[in-house]
């Protein structure tokens, strides 16, 4: 009786897998990964050379700074040569999966040049914004010709996944991180909804495009820590002030990086006399400040927050440079300068209480990471890709303390908030309406 019991739950069992539809998915994703990963490996790889070279001269060339107006008048040339005179940038990789809405191709070479010249400008930006933009676009067109959505065996929902494989795989390229990547792009659309169908996708397109950088020798980060202390309570205590202190850093920074593009938008209505206006101003902010610490994206100053010899005020500094440049219309990313402004001020704290300045520095830097994008999982990943698994208890305590204070602000106003951070319900309707008293409280 037991055995035909069993024979019969087997049978039953069978009967609600379809398997031959798995199969079909995983050749399919498999085939559609590599491709993907290959292509926006490529154009992440040679973005990553691009944006390396142009560091590297700024910084034997300080005359570069002087040609930031110049730079940006091409920038706002291009942009409105392809009629994007006022581009919503990664919010539009967002949208465009909740609403279907196609992703130019055009967009890819944009964000790539007008980065490149910010980069070569000595503007204080990032990458990973770029290589968001370029991956989402990648994919996008990669997926379409590829007659995602459109055939028998694809349905319409998979060009949404081809977008997520690009934003993955450009993203994994510039920062060796493929499961961060993967991650982050599945995480980043609408907080506390994953969508799981894009994992095996994502993280084969990831890996793909992490080997192809490799093989043509990109630069990639890392700052991995050494050594970490031992497990003990007050340190734990300490890592939660930080955490929560660290949330107000990456309100402060979100709220500025929204208001700089805001009254640079309110007072100059034309983008040429914006952007050259920022320009102008950043490099004000240059001569005063007497330093280059503030310019280009800043991991330096990562270094300098792990050994000690970082400045109190470094994560102001770094958050009003960044506002500058890029409220104005200069390209690039917020992530980098997110890194940088988490790290220094994880360093300024770790130097006030005597505190290990390397596990200080990292888990600042993922708990602004983690302020910024509301992406928890990816953020813990970020740690163990970026700094190492020795902290990965620490990394994984300010990630949690982060999130919850960091409340619905965030650098990207198209993300939507599915799940309230706080109680255990479902937002849905309401998410427009977070998001909207998130932006102006």
């Amino acid at each position: 009786m037991l055995d035909e019991k069993v024979n019969i739950d087997i049978s039953e069992f069978l009967k609600t897998v379809n398997f031959k539809t798995n199969i079909i998915y995983f050749i399919k994703w498999g085939i559609f990964s590599i491709i993907i990963g290959v292509v926006v490996g490529l154009a992440g790889a040679s973005f990553g050379h691009v944006i390396s070279f142009a560091t590297e001269f700024w910084q034997s060339h300080n005359y570069t700074l002087y040609l930031l107006p110049l730079f940006g008048l091409i920038i706002a040339a291009l942009y409105h040569f392809i009629n994007a005179d006022n581009p919503r940038g990664t919010n539009w990789v967002i949208d465009s999966i909740s609403s279907g809405e196609t992703i130019p191709l055009k967009m890819a070479p944009a964000i790539y040049i007008s980065s490149f010249l910010t980069h070569l400008g000595c503007g204080s930006a990032g990458r990973e914004g770029a290589a968001l933009q370029i991956g989402g676009s990648l994919g996008n067109f990669i997926g379409r010709k590829l007659k995602l959505g459109q055939t028998s065996f694809s349905d319409k929902a998979d060009i949404n996944i081809a977008i997520m494989c690009g934003m993955a795989s450009c993203f994994s390229a510039l920062f060796g991180t493929p499961i961060s990547a993967s991650i982050f792009s599945m995480e980043i659309f609408s907080v506390g909804v994953m969508y799981h169908a894009a994992l095996i996708p994502c993280l084969l397109s990831s890996y793909i495009a992490v080997y192809v950088a490799k093989l043509v020798n990109t630069p990639v980060e890392k700052f991995i820590m050494q050594r970490a202390p031992e497990w003990n309570f007050k340190l734990v205590g300490f890592m939660i002030l930080l955490a929560a202190l660290t949330a107000m850093v990456a309100i402060l920074f979100s709220v500025v990086m929204h208001e700089s593009a805001n009254i640079y938008k309110k007072y100059f209505k034309n983008p040429y006399i914006r952007i050259v206006v920022a320009a102008i101003l950043f490099i004000i902010l240059t001569i005063l400040s007497g330093s280059r610490d503030y310019n280009g994206g800043g991991f330096w100053l990562i270094e300098k927050s792990m050994s000690g010899n970082v400045r109190y005020e470094a994560f102001l500094m770094k958050i009003l440079f960044t506002a500058v440049v890029m409220g104005g219309g200069f390209k690039g990313g917020e992530i980098v300068p997110t890194f940088v402004i988490g790290a220094t001020f994880g360093g300024a704290f770790a130097r006030f209480f005597g505190l290990p300045y390397e596990l200080c520095t990292a888990c600042g830097m993922i708990a602004c990471f983690v302020g910024v994008t509301n992406c928890p999982i990816a953020s813990i990943f970020m740690g163990i890709e970026f700094c190492g698994s020795l902290g990965v208890n620490y990394y994984a305590i300010v990630v949690g303390v982060s999130f919850v204070l960091s409340g619905y602000y965030g650098l990207y106003s198209s993300q939507k908030f599915a799940y309230s951070k706080t109680e255990a319900r479902y937002v849905g309707s309401d998410a427009v309406s977070i998001r909207k008293k998130r932006q102006n409280s």
